[in-house]
């Protein structure tokens, strides 16, 4: 029993120590030092051990400029039989708030002096000297440390210091260091190397970052110094360059292509078709297995997609018909047959074609996710076909399907979609309300536009007449169909001037004058969007893309740069304001990360 009670007790003691710890520490962040003062000398008295304690008592003094009582501890403090020295730069500190620059000075070289006779103590010293933004002298500590003691590595806080001081040539050399000794650090020197890092292969940061990995790479040829120039001239988007890395590194690591395929997927995206066509090349010439060169194939029909004019386009299907006599049309060719299908229906007008290749492909015993994105394509297609009733049935097919997967919810959203190209925008709204509640943010975020577009547009308008032909010339952009898009939508515009449809219609037909080229009239749509719906939902859609029709089409940028900032200091919380901020800082020369 006597024991139980002596452990209630301990457990009370150190709840209340927790407390009046924290209490204190409140006090001192809220500036009421008198108050800290009191509680943290009660918790010393009591745990005459705590450092932390001390140095807080020495704190609350030096903020109540009761600078002799703080010198008079530390002093008392150092005389003790046990060695403190970060304790020097605590006194030198207090010097330095009463001005005594000599004293200061003494103090922190005594501190310093520890670390040359005993580098045990470079890291409370040098986390002191941290402590009080003395980051010069902190250097001093660190450097001497692995300097006199060769097992020490602070690498990590010299980096870091490095950076905050601008010596980018020295934080680079830090931070290679640390890699060489632990890969681990590799994300966290990336990360902080984009930090000054730039597009601009002239900054100076990225030639430091340069000039500084090639010269490692001489004296020692290390792989790590090829794979981190590659990430170099990835961010400058120098994909060539970045090649010739990524080549020297497939050659000394056993003929990897990883990194290679990554390449040429980022040059891809980046619609830098010409050497994302070297890059799958070679993949195609040193694929390992008949799945890597096929995948090799897929990369280079769809560079060929992205550049195609009509013109080409029985080439690129006489292309598809080689590779798939080539490789079998069966289960492991299933995603080439997807695009070769997803190309015959929405670009070379061959639906019917690609309805039944698609039909056949999934007789082939595929499993059941792949059979799941064979039916979607198959449903995408009927819809572009207009065959809506046939594609619902594929959508719904495809929820059971797949029933816990992220594309059931696509499938889901397909058939509010397909139901609102049909006029049935009660159904509709009934799959976009499950979707707001379950669906991923992306499909969530596309069932909320949706559910609003419906919603706003039928509480005037009992007949939803104007929805309709909205709806209408929606379908009509999807199946390209833009001359006819354009001509339905200003038949909104002129006799459904004023109805809620009005803004929805605007900002659609300003991206169908985009699509087709007519740049001037595609700006004339946004700016009556913001003159008469700034207040309005769509606005921050109009700013970020008259912003961008500026920057990248009507070459503008002064121009860009006003709308963006628009973005920036009206709408916060618009899902444009990240894109809008960088594209803003980049327009007006600051480095981007």
């Amino acid at each position: 029993m006597r024991a139980i009670v002596v452990i209630l007790l301990f457990f009370i003691s150190g709840s209340s120590l927790g407390q009046n710890e924290l209490l204190a520490k409140n006090y001192f962040d809220r500036g009421e030092y008198e108050k800290a003062l009191t509680i943290y000398d009660k918790l010393y008295r009591k745990n005459p051990g705590r450092l932390d304690f001390f140095i807080f008592i020495v704190k609350s003094n030096q903020q109540l400029e009761h600078f002799t009582v703080a010198e008079e501890l530390l002093k008392a403090k150092l005389k003790s039989r046990r060695v403190i020295p970060q304790l020097f730069v605590e006194l030198g500190y207090s010097y330095s708030l009463q001005n005594k620059d000599s004293l200061s000075a003494d103090s922190y070289k005594k501190a310093i002096e520890f670390t040359y006779e005993t580098p045990v103590y470079a890291y409370t010293i040098g986390k002191s000297f941290e402590g009080y933004s003395l980051l010069d002298e902190a250097v001093m500590v660190y450097e001497a440390a692995m300097k006199n003691d060769p097992g020490k590595d602070f690498n990590v806080p010299l980096a870091r210091i490095y950076g905050e001081q601008g010596k980018l040539d020295k934080m680079f050399d830090a931070y290679l260091n640390l890699m060489q000794s632990n890969p681990a650090y590799r994300s966290v020197a990336k990360r902080n190397f984009s930090q000054h890092v730039s597009e601009d292969p002239l900054n100076e940061a990225n030639i430091l970052l340069r000039k500084t990995l090639l010269r490692k790479l001489q004296s020692n040829p290390d792989v790590l110094y090829n794979e981190l120039l590659s990430w170099l001239f990835i961010q400058q988007k120098q994909y060539k360059k970045a090649f010739t890395q990524e080549k020297a590194i497939y050659k000394r690591k056993n003929q990897d292509l990883i990194g290679i395929i990554d390449l040429a997927l980022i040059a891809i995206d980046e619609k830098d078709y010409k050497n994302a066509s070297e890059i799958v090349d070679f993949i195609i010439q040193n694929a390992p297995t008949i799945e890597s060169e096929l995948r090799g194939q897929q990369y280079r029909m769809k560079i060929l997609l992205e550049t195609a004019t009509t013109k080409s386009y029985p080439d690129i299907e006489q292309e598809f018909e080689d590779l798939l006599q080539r490789y079998g049309r069966n289960a492991k060719t299933y995603a080439l047959q997807l695009d070769y299908n997803h190309f015959l229906a929405f670009q070379a007008g061959k639906k019917e074609l690609a309805i039944t290749n698609l039909k056949a492909l999934t007789k082939n015993n595929l499993p059941v996710y792949q059979e799941a994105r064979v039916k979607m394509e198959l449903a995408d297609i009927l819809v572009f076909d207009e065959k809506f009733n046939q594609a619902l049935i594929y959508y719904s097919q495809i929820q059971k399907k797949v029933k816990n997967d992220v594309l059931a919810q696509e499938a889901r959203f397909k058939v509010a979609k397909t139901s609102y190209y049909k006029g049935d925008f009660e159904w509709a709204q009934i799959q976009l309300d499950v979707l707001k509640k379950s669906a991923s943010q992306l499909i969530s975020n596309d069932a909320m536009e949706l559910s609003l577009l419906i919603r706003d547009n039928s509480l005037e308008d009992s007949t939803q007449t104007a929805l309709k032909k909205f709806a209408r010339a929606d379908l009509l952009s999807l199946q390209n169909r833009n001359v006819e898009a354009i001509a339905a939508l200003n038949d909104i515009l002129t006799i459904h001037k004023g109805e809620k449809i009005e803004d929805e219609a605007l900002l659609k037909m300003a991206a169908l004058h985009e699509k087709t080229n007519q740049f001037e009239k595609a700006e004339a749509n946004y700016l009556k969007l913001i003159e008469f719906y700034a207040e309005d939902i769509l606005a921050d859609d109009a700013y970020f893309r008259l912003a961008k029709l500026y920057e990248t089409r009507l070459m503008l940028p002064d121009k860009a740069k006003g709308f963006y900032e628009q973005i920036i200091y009206n709408f916060a919380d618009s899902i444009f304001f990240v894109e809008a901020r960088k594209r803003y800082r980049m327009l007006r020369g600051d480095a981007i990360n």
